[in-house]
């Protein structure tokens, strides 16, 4: 077996957040052209839309097919500072007009699948889409650029953001690798919805076929703007809901990677089975699971009852059970667990259900729920209907509210119709929610928790809560950006109890070991344009 593991490093910089190490030393053989990756994925596909999207069930058969304005660097994604252009020309741009003007060049000779030529024009519109969209047209992503006052495409090659103010955030938030680039032509014909169901991207690999429940499938890209890439004729991501499912087919040749990740017995399982066959990477992961209530529902508006729904949790000692069996392992705040603006051990157990005297916290939540007038409390969790982690959890979560004498039942959903309750129908009590975000930015990443986000599911309004992130977002001192963060932690998680964490994420990825090329990251949304994959074989 060869098992590569990831180095802590430190802040460099207000917004640099290193939670994750440096990527594997480099591969000394030359990559060699040609294979099928196949790829197993765990979930369905909501849509195609990147731009509304924010699950890996799409990212992973979907992002391959496009380009981004810029992306972290394939071949050092650990890193989260450091950004290398995609359609923009030569090193990502420092601002000007102090910190608020970032100017692109673009590359020319680009062209989208379909043939046409790709400008500043269709990254503008893309970014419009994104940070300006017009009524009712989702983005999820909106929030990360609170800061953006104008785009502009002043002609084909040229590209600006102006900012209102000076942001660390900003370039991250450009990186992110949903932020697909849409044809203006595609936009303007067919309009915001034409992207969830069609794919004409300038990516690595062009659109061969989707079959529902069955796979997706790409084939190289000739006019590919990176030259001599992609390496691979092409790629099979095949649907397997089922992680049984899933590890039989590496086990069995059928499959060659699963880029979200394993649980370690399945690790240990797929490592005894193959040997060296097998590589493994590991990292730890930005991205943490919750439980949100409908504000709009009783008794959910009641903090109270939120706060106890937290308080009855047992965290501490559910990592250290949970960990052995899921993808779930460090106990943290809102902020990615390994980085300097996280919450010390200290802060964290003044938070509402973060206490280690587990009897003392389930003492708190009856009595608020006796105040409330809510002593015989039920209600139904929804639940995504993936295993890691979501069902196990939620499984561990109904136990917990059990044994605070909480009655609560589990409705599981696939991913489509889950989503859709969560963005549409809202139809839920209280639901298992999650903050997956790619590269680690912790101020733009709590944007999560505004009532005002796209991708908050809460549905309430805290006006209070909306200014704390303003601020935050536009401090430039770390030592002040880590007060205003563990305030605005505080009213998240304990005074008002808007949402509530159970554990930090943890990535365990074997693959094949002729797989070469891909590079672990602290998310299973980064590097996944298979342009810099290559099979030994």
């Amino acid at each position: 077996m060869r098992f590569n593991g990831l180095k802590k490093a430190a802040m460099i910089g207000l917004g640099t957040a290193i939670g994750a190490g440096f990527a594997l030393s480099a591969e000394a053989e030359t990559p060699k052209k040609g294979g099928i990756l196949n790829i197993v994925v765990g979930s369905k596909i909501p849509s195609y839309d990147g731009h509304r999207e924010n699950t890996f069930g799409m990212i992973h058969p979907i992002r391959p097919f496009y380009s981004l304005l810029i992306r972290i660097n394939p071949e050092n994604p650990s890193s989260p500072t450091d950004f290398v252009c995609d359609l923009c020309e030569g090193a990502v741009p420092n601002p000007t007009d102090d910190g608020k003007t970032y100017v692109f060049k673009i590359r020319t000779g680009v062209k989208f699948h379909n043939g046409a030529p790709l400008t500043s024009k269709d990254i503008k519109a893309s970014f419009d889409k994104i940070v300006f969209p017009a009524a009712g047209v989702p983005s999820s992503r909106k929030a990360f650029f609170k800061m953006v006052d104008k785009i502009e495409a002043p002609d084909d090659t040229t590209f600006i953001f102006k900012l209102k103010y000076a942001s660390s955030g900003f370039i991250p938030a450009v990186a992110t690798p949903f932020n697909f680039i849409y044809s203006k032509a595609d936009l303007d014909k067919h309009g915001s919805e034409w992207h969830t169901k069609n794919i004409n991207g300038s990516g690595a690999f062009k659109f061969v076929e989707h079959q529902p429940g069955a796979h997706v499938m790409g084939a190289r890209y000739d006019g590919y703007h990176h030259a001599g890439r992609p390496y691979l004729d092409g790629y099979k991501a095949i649907s397997a809901p089922k992680m049984a499912t899933r590890l039989n087919a590496i086990r069995g040749g059928r499959a060659d990677i699963e880029f979200r990740g394993f649980p370690p017995k399945a690790r240990d399982d797929l490592v005894k089975a193959l040997g060296d066959k097998i590589t493994v990477q590991e990292s730890d992961w930005n991205c943490a699971l919750f439980f949100t209530a409908n504000h709009t529902r009783k008794p959910f508006d009641d903090a109270r009852v939120r706060r106890a729904l937290s308080l009855a949790v047992d965290r501490w000692s559910g990592s250290k059970y949970l960990s052995k069996i899921a993808i779930v392992k460090a106990v943290g705040g809102i902020v990615y667990p390994s980085h300097p603006l996280a919450a010390t051990s200290a802060e964290l157990e003044s938070i509402a259900g973060f206490g280690r005297d587990i009897k003392a916290n389930r003492a708190e939540a009856r009595r608020l729920l006796k105040e409330a007038g809510q002593e015989n409390l039920s209600f139904t969790l929804l639940n995504r209907g993936v295993d890691q982690p979501y069902k196990i959890v939620g499984t561990w979560l109904i136990d917990q509210w059990r044994k605070t004498g909480i009655k609560v039942k589990q409705d599981v959903k696939p991913t489509g119709p889950f989503l859709d309750s969560l963005r549409k129908k809202k139809d839920f009590d209280v639901s298992i929610d999650f903050n997956c975000q790619s590269v680690i930015n912790p101020v733009v990443d709590a944007s999560k928790f505004l009532g005002s986000a796209g991708n908050n599911y809460g549905q309430y309004d805290d006006p209070e809560l909306e200014a704390m992130f303003d601020k935050m977002n536009q401090e430039g001192d770390p030592k002040k950006v880590r007060e205003l963060i563990r305030a605005y932690e505080k009213r998240v998680l304990d005074d008002e109890a808007h949402m509530a964490l159970t554990m930090w994420w943890y990535k365990i990825n074997p693959h094949r070991s002729y797989v070469k090329g891909w590079k672990i990251a602290p998310s299973h949304y980064l590097n996944q344009s298979l342009d810099n994959i290559w099979l030994d074989k």
